[in-house]
């Protein structure tokens, strides 16, 4: 059972919005919150909404940004008319939008309170459904992000003593900012579980990219072929996250929970169910207590099928996160349906499943040399195993 689990929430957060066409929509963590209350998720006495997000102060974004891109971002902000293309501002997946500096400041804000509630004890989970913006660079925007709200929030970790922080990406697009940020740094883990750079952007999280000279072994990225389904997506993820976690020990899990590994999602090729990522939630949160001390502070992401997908797993993600799961075979209240059917001019799924019911096969029994997945996962094991002194096969195959 979780004990003290905050939600972090704002209004003001749709403030982040990229354009009314943009598949970035702020309706996505809008409905997901509407659900999640509609199953009454916020009236459990474990369970805190934390509120009146401010955005975060330029000294901690110089943090992991340059200075020289901060002053890129103000200037865009501030000439409604200009872009900036040296620093990805005003390219198709970032246009320029009003207030742009204030905006992303206050989702790095939102992710920040949560890191701060973890560490100061009060809670032991932190979901922040705003978050996850995972592409932003150091010197630029990238993939629909401005500031690297997870980037901020590792860092001011390690500012305030933390030796190890495990990063955790279940987006279906590789973690290239944060693992840009951290690359050299031996107190950070970043494992990517992602569609393959060869069919997908951002084009990079190959398994050969395992950390710089001082953190060999630091970077693991699992890139998985185009139509994985549950089966093997879980397959993977149970076949490699719990090893290095294990090896690691960290203090906390900051994990980011992008839902676009869905089978509708539009900009991605993985044929996940809703009832598979619900078990992936099941995991991290098993893993925070197993490997973490209980300390988990999860963000959203990606995840571009909306309604059909993004409110319903986070509503999911929210519910294993504090403790009160929701039954897959729930309806959906007519309230909430017609509701989206006014907003959106769409249906909502009526219920909380896809009706699948998945099970991975634990790649210790014995793995397929033939199986794409498989060479997947043994690619991965292969690249960063020995450097945490892992064994890279199981004892027996097929």
């Amino acid at each position: 059972m979780s004990t003290r689990v905050g939600v972090v929430w704002d209004d003001a957060l749709s403030g982040y919005d990229l354009g009314p066409s943009h598949p970035l929509a702020p309706m996505r963590a809008q409905l997901a919150m509407r659900l999640s209350k509609e199953f009454g998720l916020f009236a459990h006495a474990n369970v805190a909404l934390l509120g009146d997000v401010q955005p975060a102060s330029r000294d901690l974004l110089e943090r992991v940004h340059t200075a020289e891109y901060v002053d890129a971002v103000l200037a865009v902000s501030s000439d409604g008319d200009s872009i900036d293309l040296e620093h990805g501002l005003g390219t198709t997946d970032v246009p320029v939008f009003p207030d742009m500096h204030r905006e992303s400041a206050r989702v790095v804000g939102a992710t920040l309170m949560g890191a701060k509630a973890v560490h100061s004890g009060e809670f032991e989970h932190v979901v922040s459904l705003s978050g996850g913006h995972h592409h932003a660079m150091p010197a630029a925007a990238e993939g629909f992000c401005v500031y690297n709200d997870l980037g901020v929030a590792i860092q001011w970790l390690l500012d305030a003593g933390y030796e190890r922080i495990a990063y955790l990406d279940l987006d279906v697009h590789h973690g290239d900012g944060v693992q840009a940020m951290f690359w050299d740094e031996p107190r950070v883990v970043t494992i990517s579980l992602h569609e393959s750079p060869l069919t997908l952007f951002p084009g990079s999280g190959f398994p050969s990219e395992t950390g710089g000279p001082h953190a060999e072994g630091t970077a693991v990225n699992v890139a998985l072929p185009a139509g994985t389904g549950d089966q093997g997506w879980l397959r993977a993820f149970s076949g490699i996250v719990p090893d290095i976690l294990e090896a690691f020990g960290p203090q906390i899990l900051v994990t980011q929970q992008g839902a676009d590994a869905h089978l509708l999602d539009p900009l991605a090729h993985l044929t996940m169910s809703i009832d598979g990522q619900r078990m992936s939630y099941e995991l991290v949160h098993r893993w925070a207590h197993q490997f973490a001390d209980g300390r988990l502070l999860a963000v959203g992401g990606g995840g571009y099928a909306c309604p059909e997908v993004v409110p319903r797993a986070w509503t999911h993600l929210i519910a294993e996160v504090t403790g009160h799961p929701v039954d897959p075979a729930s309806m959906i209240s007519e309230d909430y349906c017609a509701f989206v059917q006014s907003a959106l001019h769409r249906p909502s799924p009526e219920r909380m499943t896809d009706g699948h019911t998945p099970w991975a096969r634990p790649f210790a029994l014995g793995f397929d040399p033939e199986d794409q997945v498989d060479q997947a996962i043994l690619a991965t094991r292969k690249a960063v195993y020995p450097a945490w002194g892992l064994l890279t096969e199981p004892v027996d195959w097929f």
